[in-house]
């Protein structure tokens, strides 16, 4: 009688142990390498938000800005391996993942506004894109955008040849390569966390960013000429690793879906607009001149660029390449 009580009392600590552990909250941690205050850092944690909402609790992501926990280099390992559940890398990084055809995005001139890109991003082809991360261990949930990119320099830029010779910083993408090649540039491929040092020592000459990525992290301070060629995407695909999101209850899931969403719809809203101050607050500064290209110097820039399409049909797929051209309308030949 006396071993039944005891195995009575051991039974019900047991279950209130269980009881307990189930009722921890189920943590995601969600690492990126750019500033708190740039559009991908305010949808981070506008997604924590919504998640913890949501799930009632049941979920919390833990939002890392700023490269604290992992650089740029070192994240897509860490996702696969499970050390962090969730990121959101810039779509270039996907390219040395061995998915080339996610860099079709980095083709310069290939969307020549939003509109056009999100005929690809929320339609078909985005999401074909995103199911061949699947094999690698990822499971894509979203695109955000951050914006559209613009050369910077410590020398003025009005024409394609003003880029010649000068060292630009790129992330790692033999599309970046070959673009900036095309410029009769060199390429210098750098973590997004060392680019301000080396701007600043004259490491390499310029590089090309999204204003807001431009704006906070303090590059306008060591560049002294901006143009405004949009001549490039950068945008992000947030993912998760994928054992771990499948083996999620499948109603939490939902809930995540959901929060995902609504923050996709708040990243990309605030996008343009967090692009748009930044370039009013790096004119306000006074340590950037900032050129916005006539419309012919706009065309030197393209017929300059978009010869690289071409060029990287045989890493992208011509198919992939092609299947963006008719989403979007674009016609190469037209030139």
């Amino acid at each position: 009688m006396k071993f039944s009580k005891k195995l009575m009392v051991g039974l019900a600590a047991c279950a209130f142990s269980v009881a307990a552990f189930a009722q921890q909250p189920i943590v995601i941690k969600f690492s990126h390498v750019v500033a708190a205050d740039t559009p991908k850092g305010k949808a981070a944690e506008y997604f924590a938000k919504k998640a913890d909402e949501l799930t009632k609790g049941k979920v919390k992501v833990e939002v890392y800005a700023n490269s604290t926990l992992y650089k740029d280099k070192e994240e897509m390992e860490a996702l696969q391996l499970g050390a962090v559940q969730m990121l959101a890398p810039s779509l270039a990084k996907f390219g040395p993942l061995g998915v080339k055809e996610f860099e079709v995005f980095d083709l310069p001139y290939i969307f020549d506004n939003y509109d056009d890109l999100h005929k690809v991003t929320t339609g078909d082809v985005g999401k074909q894109l995103l199911a061949k991360l699947e094999p690698k261990g990822i499971r894509g949930l979203a695109y955000w955008d951050n914006g559209f990119k613009s050369f910077s320099a410590n020398t003025p830029i009005k024409a394609p040849a003003d880029l010649k010779g000068k060292k630009l910083r790129i992330q790692s993408s033999k599309v970046l390569e070959e673009q900036v090649r095309a410029l009769g540039a060199l390429p210098q491929v750098m973590a997004f966390s060392e680019v301000y040092q080396a701007l600043q020592t004259g490491v390499v000459d310029g590089t090309e960013n999204p204003i807001s990525n431009l704006y906070t992290q303090k590059m306008h301070e060591v560049q002294k000429h901006l143009t405004i060629t949009d001549h490039g995407y950068l945008g992000y695909a947030v993912i998760v690793n994928k054992k771990f999101w499948d083996g999620l209850p499948a109603d939490v899931r939902k809930q995540l879906d959901d929060a995902m969403e609504q923050a996709t719809r708040y990243a990309n809203q605030i996008a343009k607009i967090e692009n748009d101050n930044s370039l009013e607050a790096v004119k306000k500064s006074g340590k950037t001149a900032v050129y916005v290209p006539t419309k012919d110097e706009r065309a030197a820039f393209k017929k300059a660029l978009v010869p690289v399409h071409q060029k990287m049909e045989g890493r992208i797929g011509k198919e992939v390449i092609e299947s963006v051209y008719k989403a979007t309308g674009f016609n190469p030949a037209k030139l």
